[in-house]
């Protein structure tokens, strides 16, 4: 499949550290595990690159005060996402927070259990090498004097199936901060004028988040369509704007870019478009790589596109499954020109590490028989992988025809009032109930009328942003490193 290609690797600066008091040679010992057993599980996640202290500080571990300098040039140069400070034995809670709070990433905090203290033949015990705890204890407190925020695995074996699952979420974590922090959204076309709900403040998204919103043109789509029709490169400066450019070609002779054909045969291919025509899917392909060479050469990681007029009026094809498949290619895409949904579906593509497209829903009507579920419906933009299994994916109209996959579904709404932002994150499943137009899930929770209330009153509005698996406390704990963003939930989000 042609894919919206993006830089998803997490480079996770590795940080060992030990208190010279203590006598090395245990700790060098130790270090060499613990390094080993993170590099295991990096290989195991996929898409992580470590990034050691080695080749600045001797013996690869910190715990002089003047190595700092050396290892925040190290992770400034390298690009470092995160930074991982495995205890090896009590360690040196200044040379961690200095580090840590010059870097400004997410922050992972971790030591191994002791081994039980030595006690020799004649009775005697003898001292213990390690405390590997209790140096713990005086790092976390020197992260918050800096006002560091840190994730913290419990004290636990190298082996420990709980050092698995804590350095997975933890690697969710980050990479949900990477995509948040200097997140690009193309806004193709206006806001419908009557939604008042998904208006934003463009100036605070920027100078809060680092957001930013790129103006697209719908005419720099046009344009860049006949481009393509033609074969023709993107203007290197990234504007497409008829102003200024010159004129195309006749097209005359020319042969169409060659993923146009790939596009159309994709989708020909995975979904029942009798209806609708050869036609409409070659529109429907055109406006699909015009819309991923627009953002590329943006470097937008979402756009949010007026879905109601332009592609109608342009090409005679609503825009709905467009996005769909920009969706399955890599690419949220919000209707509506909903910023904060495609915000939302960033953040979830990025917890879910890019293992499934996220969606964007409208939360509609209640179940007439199930009190707690809740139809999560749009008129036709969820990706087509996403459908139920054992259904053909029908396309009728150029919109998505198809419920999609039940199970662990997490839900998330990006919203403020006043300034004051919030991420809504919390789980339910999907469930059985009827059938509907448009793409759909039936969306079952332990307690709606606390959703619809926590909704109703907001921030939030009738649009939310939703994938398959369970992401809450990964979101929760990402918040932390967001900046002046709240978690909130409607029910309790258990702590990663």
């Amino acid at each position: 499949m042609i894919r919206y290609t993006q830089d998803r690797t997490i480079v996770l600066g590795m940080v060992p550290v030990r208190r010279d008091m203590f006598p090395p040679e245990p700790a060098i010992a130790l270090k060499d595990r613990v390094v080993k057993r993170f590099e295991e599980m990096a290989e195991s996640n996929g898409d992580i690159r470590l990034v050691t202290i080695d080749a600045v500080v001797d013996g690869g571990m910190l715990w002089d005060l003047r190595d700092v300098g050396k290892v925040v040039d190290l992770f400034r140069a390298e690009k470092v996402d995160a930074i991982v400070f495995p205890h090896c034995n009590f360690g040196q809670e200044e040379v961690v927070a200095k580090t840590a709070a010059e870097i400004g990433k997410p922050v992972l905090l971790w030591g191994p259990r002791d081994p039980s203290p030595e006690t020799d033949q004649s009775g005697k015990t003898g001292p213990r090498d390690f405390d590997t705890q209790c140096g713990m204890f005086a790092t976390s407190r020197a992260l918050r004097r800096y006002h560091v925020p840190f994730t913290y695995i419990e004290n636990c074996w190298p082996d420990s199936q709980v050092l698995d699952r804590g350095f997975e979420e933890f690697l969710r974590v980050a990479s949900v901060v990477k995509a948040f922090r200097g997140m690009r959204i193309g806004q193709i076309g206006v806001r419908p004028r009557q939604f008042l709900s998904v208006k934003i403040n463009e100036s605070e998204l920027l100078s809060k988040f680092g957001i930013e919103i790129v103006p697209i043109w719908p005419e720099e789509v046009k344009r860049t369509v006949e481009k393509l029709k033609r074969n023709m490169p993107l203007s290197p400066e990234g504007c497409e704007l008829p102003m200024g450019q010159p004129p195309l070609p006749s097209g005359k002779g020319m042969l169409p870019d060659p993923r146009i054909a790939n596009i159309v045969k994709e989708i020909e291919e995975a979904v029942d478009w009798s209806s609708i025509g050869h036609e409409a899917v070659e529109k429907m392909a055109y406006l699909e790589a015009a819309i991923m060479d627009l953002a590329s050469v943006n470097r937008c990681q979402a756009v949010a596109v007026d879905c109601w007029g332009f592609s109608q009026d342009s090409y005679g094809i609503p825009s709905c499954f467009v996005l769909a498949e920009l969706f399955d290619r890599g690419l949220p895409a919000a209707c509506e020109t909903d910023i904060h949904a495609a915000v939302g579906a960033v953040l979830l593509q990025a917890a879910a590490r890019y293992a499934t497209p996220a969606f964007i829903a409208d939360v509609t009507i209640r179940h007439p028989e199930d009190d707690n579920a809740e139809l999560l419906w749009h008129c036709g933009p969820f990706a087509k992988s996403l459908v139920r299994k054992g259904t053909v994916p029908a396309v009728r109209e150029c919109k998505g025809m198809y419920e999609i996959e039940g199970g662990p579904l997490t839900v998330v709404r990006f919203d403020q009032d006043d300034g004051n932002y919030m991420l809504l994150a919390d789980e339910g499943e999907g469930t059985e109930g009827p059938k509907t137009t448009g793409n759909y899930v039936w969306f079952k929770v332990k307690n709606w009328v606390k959703w619809e209330k926590k909704l109703m009153y907001g921030p939030y509005i009738h649009h939310v942003s939703g994938i398959h698996g369970s992401f809450a406390k990964v979101l929760k704990e990402a918040c932390k490193y967001l900046g002046p963003v709240a978690h909130d939930s409607v029910e309790s989000v258990e702590e990663m």
